[in-house]
């Protein structure tokens, strides 16, 4: 087993747990090929290349989770709503979607070690840019560009990794990988909650500096012998720019939607209208470039689109409702960073347990069935939030997420699986860079969906809230008294009499998000359905057989 012949034999649940849930991390591309593979590293090189490359990948997913929990306190420093506050996650997402399909061009034009080494180091410094922004504005021009650089960082530390090991321990290496990919997600939420509660929110960015120059330094000193072959390859730099031009417009579009009255805007409709053109202009120009920057003729294959359409849709779907719980539960539950984050922390722990035993069954047992288990399990995960309220206690509200993490565990590898099967090895670096750019793409997308129903379905519940209070009538005028007679004036007791309707309003607004996402995770079993069996594999090889793909 090699970075070349197996290059979607990582791990792919892990990363989707950190990215962006807040606690999840984004299953990775596979590996860019390396022309040739080098001797395996022995003893101190072994363990000391091991860490460098899990420090970079710990950083980098812990990165994408850590951030969840702190967002209401970066919104009110720089003065902005905490939807808006979400920009910091969707920004980063969308660099990221981005610059993942460019690795292997960017791999085979500067080397495998000095891009990844430089990949580190750029992620370092827009790291620490990201903890001196003053401004929203300046925060998410950061994080753009952390999105950007941190793109090859993720596929590359898998491939040095399988390098670093002989071929009959590349199960070992990929394990130890996966375990540091599961873990971030865990440590995430916790850490940044902490950080945010009793430090401030910049050193969520700032830790990153350390590690990531420890991790650069000790790369660079193991693996610069090791550098792969380069060349100087045409890019599709058209399609690159259309591809830049209609996400960026499209995530933009639904960031700002609701700030200016969606289509009322004229920046709005020209958002829209740029994104429908120049999506379409570059359909067409991938479907007929030579060398095009994706492979979009991929989706002719009826697993690979069933496939990515079901990964990229769940994904959105569960992504953004993690970014909502944390939110949900600050702004109206009281609760603080360090609690939001232990309640969104225990997703891990069902995933480690079990994400070994899926990858080695997952070319035995059937990956529809797999997958359908755990959209049943993503469906009863979100019911049973649907019917939180005000009065939910901590208790109550983290068994769904440590429920959550099984789903994860039998969601991400089997998809994945199902989406690659029948690929010659040849076409899944494409396949899967492809897969995961629609992937992460909709993850965005779907945080900035949910924030913005979240927000419109509590509009709607306040105003069917408030409608049969009578000023002076009923309860409200007990309760106004009541307030009053507590020391309230007449303005701190309507304040207090708004916020319980709003505590209420955003509640159920929730709840309606939650209800609606389990119905949605229950009707994407369809899409499994439409796909072929990949074939099995004697004795199971987890991930890396992709059903016999190869």
């Amino acid at each position: 087993m090699t970075a070349t012949t197996n290059p979607s034999s990582a791990p792919d649940a892990p990363e989707n747990m950190g990215g962006s849930a807040g606690a999840t991390a984004a299953p990775p591309p596979p590996p860019p090929a390396m022309p040739a593979r080098p001797p395996a590293l022995q003893g101190a090189q072994l363990a000391l290349g091991t860490l460098a490359l899990s420090l970079a990948t710990f950083m980098n997913v812990l990165d994408s989770s850590i951030a969840n929990v702190a967002i209401p306190a970066i919104a009110g420093d720089v003065g902005v709503s905490p939807n808006q506050g979400t920009w910091v996650i969707t920004s980063f997402g969308v660099a990221n979607a981005i610059s993942v399909p460019l690795t292997g061009w960017l791999t085979r034009r500067f080397g495998a070690v000095r891009l990844f080494t430089m990949s580190v180091l750029l992620f370092v410094l827009t790291s620490w840019l990201c903890g001196f922004a003053s401004s929203l504005e300046m925060l998410v021009v950061f994080r753009v560009l952390q999105g950007l650089v941190a793109g090859p960082m993720i596929p590359l530390s898998q491939t040095l990794l399988l390098s670093s090991y002989p071929p009959h321990k590349a199960g070992i290496a990929l394990s130890l990988w996966g375990m540091t990919t599961l873990v971030a997600p865990v440590v995430g939420p916790l850490l940044g909650g902490w950080i945010t509660d009793n430090i401030s929110w910049p050193w969520i960015f700032y830790i990153n500096v350390p590690v990531g120059l420890l991790s650069a330094f000790l790369t660079w000193s193991i693996y610069r012998s090791r550098e792969t072959a380069t060349q100087k390859l045409p890019i599709d730099s058209i399609g690159l720019g259309l591809l830049v031009l209609w996400v960026g417009s499209l995530q933009l579009m639904l960031d700002k939607g609701k700030e200016l009255d969606w289509f009322a805007s004229g920046q709005i409709v020209t958002l829209a209208v740029l994104a429908v053109v120049s999506f379409a202009v570059f359909v067409v120009w991938e479907l007929t470039d030579e060398h095009p920057v994706v492979e979009l003729r991929l989706f002719m294959r009826r697993n690979f689109a069933a496939g990515t359409v079901a990964l990229s849709i769940a994904y959105g779907l569960f992504f953004g409702n993690v970014v909502l719980l944390p939110l949900w539960l600050q702004q109206w539950m009281g609760y603080t960073s360090t609690s939001a984050g232990m309640a969104l922390a225990p997703v891990g722990i069902l995933a480690i347990i079990l994400t070994p035993l899926v990858g080695r069954k997952v070319s035995v047992w059937d990956p529809r069935k797999m997958a359908t288990g755990a959209f049943i399990v993503f469906a009863v995960v979100l019911w049973m939030r649907s019917h939180f309220n005000t009065e939910t206690d901590f208790t109550h509200i983290l068994i769904p997420t440590l429920i959550q993490g099984a789903a994860m565990a039998f969601f991400f590898i089997p998809l994945t699986t199902i989406t690659l099967a029948g690929l010659t090895p040849d076409r899944i670096p494409a396949a899967a860079g492809l897969s995961n750019f629609v992937r992460i793409t909709a993850g965005a997308m779907g945080t900035s969906i949910a924030t913005t129903l979240w927000d419109s379905r509590a509009s709607m519940h306040h105003a069917h809230l408030t409608e049969g209070l009578v000023q002076g009538q009923g309860t409200f005028a007990i309760t106004l008294q009541g307030l009053k007679a507590n020391g309230l004036s007449q303005e701190q007791a309507l304040s207090q009499i708004n916020r319980l309707i709003d505590q209420q309003a955003f509640t159920m607004a929730a709840n309606d998000i939650f209800y609606a996402s389990a119905t949605l995770f229950v009707c994407l079993i369809a899409l499994i359905w439409l796909t072929k069996r990949p074939a099995r594999t004697a004795g199971g090889g987890g991930a890396a057989d992709a059903g016999g793909a190869h």
